[in-house]
């Protein structure tokens, strides 16, 4: 499907008319992170369609764009391409980082907004300036990654069993000993190995690193201090090694209707985790 000068490849469940739930994928996901949630919404009799994000799997992987501004516009513009005037949106990880500058940037598209351990952009700036030391693994991970090649050649190395690890590192105890645990790692790691995935991906880190020296970054930071006006759920997992919790609810100051719902036993990945729970929490909602 085409949006803001690309394809974007997208999964459809249930109704093909109608408001959809658009279902944003992070890092090192694609869209069949969201299959739970998307045959459960679909199910229900909500129009889901889960994206492939630019630079992934099956969409188109352009030597530019990564910026949350353009990110942004590519979902702005699928909610037409979809026949739809606005949507809702839920996003994790680096799709909740595209939901919340969505809602920022280009509200009249976003009906409601659902984001899983994803502060708001403005909220994680601000706690990793003031205590920088409380972020020290993430930030030597982000810090690796603004290298050139290497980082690309680390995710791809032995049939990119990094995309387990980062699975495995950001979970809570119980998924890595799960039964299905192998499968999903294996399914990932395929998706990170589809060419130019394992660098495209990495973009997106890059930008959010450079941009904050240079005027773009200043602008963007600008842009999304407004307040979000639709109503935001936010889904965290009480085990999370990378969010804190008071840095989800800090994500309050630029969202005056924000909910917080913590899923108990689980880690990052709360809609691989624990996907009844996450379905159950977004048909209630939504």
């Amino acid at each position: 499907m085409s949006a803001n000068g690309v394809r974007l490849h997208v999964a459809e469940c249930g109704p093909t008319t109608g408001e959809p739930v658009l279902l944003l994928h992070g890092f090192p996901e694609f869209w069949w992170s969201w299959r739970h949630q998307l045959t459960a919404l679909g199910a229900a009799g909500h129009r889901a369609v889960a994206v492939d994000l630019r630079g992934y799997c099956g969409s188109d992987r352009p030597p530019r764009g990564y910026d949350l501004w353009t990110l942004a516009g590519d979902v702005a513009g699928l909610v037409p391409a979809l026949g739809a005037r606005r949507a809702t949106v839920v996003g994790a990880g680096w799709g909740g980082a595209v939901a919340w500058t969505l809602a920022a940037l280009h509200p009249r598209v976003v009906g409601r907004l659902a984001v899983v351990s994803t502060p708001h952009p403005l909220a994680l700036r601000r706690a990793v300036r003031r205590r920088p030391w409380s972020w020290t693994r993430t930030l030597r991970d982000v810090a690796f990654f603004q290298l050139p090649r290497l980082p690309e050649r680390s995710l791809r190395r032995d049939r990119a069993a990094a995309a387990g690890a980062f699975l495995t590192a950001g979970a809570g105890a119980a998924w890595p000993a799960s039964p299905e645990f192998a499968g999903v790692a294996a399914r990932h790691a395929a998706a990170l190995l589809t060419p130019r995935t394992s660098h495209c991906s990495l973009e997106y880190f890059r930008w959010a690193v450079r941009s904050q020296a240079r005027p773009d970054g200043s602008r963007f930071a600008t842009a999304i201090a407004r307040p979000v006006e639709v109503p935001v759920l936010h889904l965290r997992g009480a085990d999370d090694p990378w969010v804190p919790a008071d840095v989800v609810h800090d994500s309050a100051r630029w969202a005056p209707d924000h909910e917080v719902v913590t899923v108990p036993g689980v880690g990052h990945f709360p809609h691989q985790e624990a996907p009844r729970h996450v379905c159950e929490v977004l048909l209630r909602r939504l």
